[in-house]
């Protein structure tokens, strides 16, 4: 009994030393092939030097042979249902994601902006017109200090000014 219960165990250990030559001698999972300026042949898992020419590069990895290499028995499950979603760091998506929230965040305070302007700009075109249209005599004081009162047509044309304005404006 004691014979068999370690011949069993060595059987054992012999299938997983079997089964761990087998995964290992699977084929490597990007094999570029190509011949350097003296003519020999390279084989190797990363791509020729730059310096050789694109004729000269036998063969390339497929990328759809990559993802045929079979996984091991025990990660299985795991490749099954990291398969159907592509992998993504955990980390950059979370600094993607808060980015865009910041960026959102930005536009926000931006649109946000734009509107108290706009109803400020508004609101000082209202007091333009109102102040042109209401018949009292308007000055402007000149860059050298001198009052200059506005004539009908000056006041016309503020008064156009200003409506094209709450027009743009007053929405």
């Amino acid at each position: 009994m004691l014979l068999y219960f370690m011949r069993s165990r060595r059987l054992t250990g012999l299938g997983l030393v079997a089964l761990a030559c087998a995964l290992s001698s699977l084929p490597a999972q990007a094999q570029w092939k190509w011949l350097d300026s003296r003519g020999q042949t390279h084989i190797s898992d990363t791509p020729p030097p730059r310096d050789v020419p694109d004729k000269d590069v036998l063969q390339r990895p497929d990328p759809a042979a990559r993802k045929a290499v079979p996984a091991p028995a025990a990660a299985a499950p795991s490749a099954a249902s990291t398969s159907a979603r592509p992998a993504v760091d955990p980390e950059l998506e979370e600094r993607k994601r808060k980015a865009e929230q910041d960026q959102a965040t930005r536009q926000k305070a931006d649109d946000k902006k734009a509107q108290t302007a706009r109803a400020d700009n508004c609101q000082r075109a209202r007091e333009q017109l109102s102040t042109m249209e209401s018949g009292m005599r308007v000055v402007r004081v000149r860059p050298d200090g001198e009052r200059e009162y506005l004539s009908d047509e000056q006041r016309a044309s503020e008064a156009q000014r200003a409506r094209s304005t709450m027009a743009t404006e007053c929405r």
